[in-house]
């Protein structure tokens, strides 16, 4: 997939040393002529988990580099400040100290990658990692359906952006998709990127939604046209979220933004990555289609609660051979 669009590059950076998405004109010819081939990415997808074997102290290693790519996320109606506190607790020392000392990894200073919550708890969850690098990501733009007027979605921005929110993971109009509103979407999206400010703007597109691979790569597209940082497969909320194809469509429209821009944008799957086995496969298919730069917290991400846990279980299996009972990680 290639164009001849010229582009335009934004002089800021990321906390990675990576130039901002400042986006690029919108081209609808483009859009439109974005067709993909369903039958073969189901059978590159399935070959994904076969390719690569990661065994014992090389898993133990991926593991404790998937840790940091995690967003751990609480968006239940039950959250409270207590609950983020906790979370944000286990964010800060996502594994035990004695762990960390069997696995000689003390040193690595291991935390999650962010703290996901609602607008309301973002204040909480800042107060808590005071002192970490850690940023907050708040949920915004009438999260998960996305139906509220564009004034609204757009001060939710302002606001979470006020509270300190240094990522907003906003959701995109997805009836504009199907009435064929491309332009629309660009549009919305730019706008949210501007309330953003220096805010970094992780676009959900839902997939489980979107109904074709061809539709996941046109929004993939469209977002990345219209300035985000990062783009995302799922609220967590839809029957179907994350999976190793549709995120072969995504990673795969990231490597052509930037061979066209020069400019990468970041991966989050989420949604139903509950297993440190799922966690490697999607490792492994950002190695091999985007490479090992894109292996780091600032352009991968996992939007996930509970996959946490079982890697900690996986970790202590490693170092004591046994199984510990779930329960044992909880998160919070």
């Amino acid at each position: 997939m290639s164009t001849n669009k010229n582009t335009t590059k934004e002089t800021n950076q990321t906390d990675g040393h990576e130039l901002r998405n400042a986006g690029i004109p919108f081209d609808l010819g483009f859009i439109n002529s974005i067709n993909i081939n369903r039958s073969a990415v189901e059978r590159r997808a399935a070959t994904i988990a076969t390719r690569r074997t990661v065994k014992k102290q090389h898993q133990a290693a991926w593991l404790l580099k998937a840790i940091t790519f995690i967003d751990l996320t609480t968006l239940a109606g039950d959250d409270t400040p207590g609950k983020v506190k906790r979370l944000c607790q286990k964010a800060k020392q996502p594994v035990s100290k004695e762990l960390l000392e069997a696995l000689d990894a003390t040193e690595l200073n291991i935390t999650t990658g962010a703290v996901c919550v609602y607008h309301n708890m973002i204040n909480t969850a800042v107060d808590a990692l005071k002192g970490t690098n850690i940023p907050v990501a708040a949920v915004s733009t009438g999260f998960p359906a996305g139906q509220s007027p564009l004034p609204i979605k757009l001060s939710e921005i302002t606001a979470s952006v006020n509270e300190g929110a240094k990522e907003i993971d906003i959701v995109i109009s997805r009836e504009k998709i199907f009435t064929g509103d491309w332009q629309g979407i660009y549009d919305e999206v730019n706008a949210f990127r501007i309330a953003c400010g220096d805010a970094h703007i992780k676009t959900i597109l839902a997939t489980g939604e979107l109904a074709t691979f061809t539709n996941v790569a046109k929004a993939s597209w469209v977002c990345m046209m219209a300035g985000a940082d990062f783009i995302k497969t799922s609220t967590g909320k839809e029957p179907v979220n994350a999976t190793l194809p549709v995120s072969l469509v995504m990673v795969r429209a990231i490597r052509d933004y930037y061979q066209l821009t020069g400019v990468k944008v970041g991966y989050k799957p989420a949604g139903g990555i509950q297993k440190a086995k799922q966690a490697i496969e999607f490792m492994i298919l950002m190695k091999e289609e985007l490479g090992n730069e894109w292996l780091e917290p600032h352009l991968f991400r996992f939007g996930a609660s509970s996959l946490l846990g079982d890697i900690e279980r996986q970790l202590e299996h490693y170092v004591t051979g046994c199984y510990s009972a779930s329960h044992r990680h909880a998160i919070s």
